[in-house]
């Protein structure tokens, strides 16, 4: 137990300060953020799989490449938001991923969903109209693009679920930066914002330092036997997210505003829980 909550929290932390990179590289297009996040983690995972002798290619391939054409498209549509809105709030409002993740399965997978877990959504999604009605910061265009982005991100979710245990995590997080690194730096072509300078080299490669990190130690959090009792640390990043944010670039958040962020956090963890019994 000890150990999965310093993994979680050590992800937590790790996702943290990706996320305050991204605001802090606002300078650079959203391609340019996705083409070194994406080649940043390339340096962690094509080694590892070629030192353990795992097929680069996996097995459902067809599926690997639509997970990662979702994926990029979630990545690109977050760091557009970053732009329009508060860190913290695009980093809370994409974490309704789950409830569309829910919904494609519903649809696509004949998952069964209990009327309770609906009204756990309904509360995150009336958090989300309690956020946009009282914080006048919230830029409707950044709310349009991280709500979308969430959706991909639900997509996501349903495509891992079909790949299964059939291919190695490793691979299908590969695909997804390999694909990324290809479109993210096809479309920074027309898209140069800047061409980074001293400090930056660095700050914008260690987006996927710390991307893959913050995956790697999820991962090892969620392979204990308390995944149940840790699940809902990761919305620690929302937390952290927003504190940095307030010291770090001056963000300042309405009370009813913070009342929206707890309800829509509340809502996908009451949802986790019901879902683990």
């Amino acid at each position: 137990m000890k150990k999965a909550i310093y993994f979680m929290i050590l992800s937590t932390i790790s996702f943290t300060v990706m996320n305050i990179l991204v605001k802090y590289l606002i300078g650079f297009s959203a391609y340019q953020l996705v083409f070194f996040r994406s080649i940043g983690t390339l340096f962690f995972t094509i080694p590892f799989l070629l030192y353990y002798k795992i097929p680069v290619l996996g097995n459902q391939r067809k599926l690997l490449i639509y997970r990662g054409l979702a994926g990029v498209t979630s990545m690109g549509l977050f760091f557009m938001s970053v732009a329009y809105l508060k860190i913290g709030s695009a980093v809370s409002l994409r974490y309704l991923s789950p409830i569309f993740a829910t919904i494609f399965a519903v649809i696509f997978l004949r998952e069964k969903v209990k009327n309770i877990q609906w009204s756990f959504f309904l509360m995150a999604f009336i958090g989300v109209l309690i956020i946009k009605g009282f914080d006048t910061d919230i830029d409707s265009f950044g709310l349009f693009l991280i709500v979308l982005s969430a959706i991909f991100s639900g997509v996501v979710y349903v495509l891992i679920n079909k790949i299964g245990v059939k291919d190695h995590p490793v691979v299908i997080v590969n695909y997804f930066m390999c694909i990324a690194t290809l479109l993210g730096g096809l479309l920074s072509i027309f898209n140069w914002n800047k061409t980074p300078e001293g400090l930056e080299w660095p700050l914008l490669l260690s987006l996927g330092v710390f991307g893959y990190f913050g995956q790697l130690f999820m991962t090892k959090a969620f392979q204990s036997q308390a995944t149940n009792k840790v699940v809902s640390l990761k919305y620690m990043e929302v937390i952290f997210t927003m504190v940095a944010g307030v010291f770090l670039f001056g963000d300042m958040y309405p009370f009813l505003s913070l009342v929206g962020t707890v309800m829509v956090i509340t809502g996908l963890v009451l949802n986790m829980f019901y879902r683990s019994k």
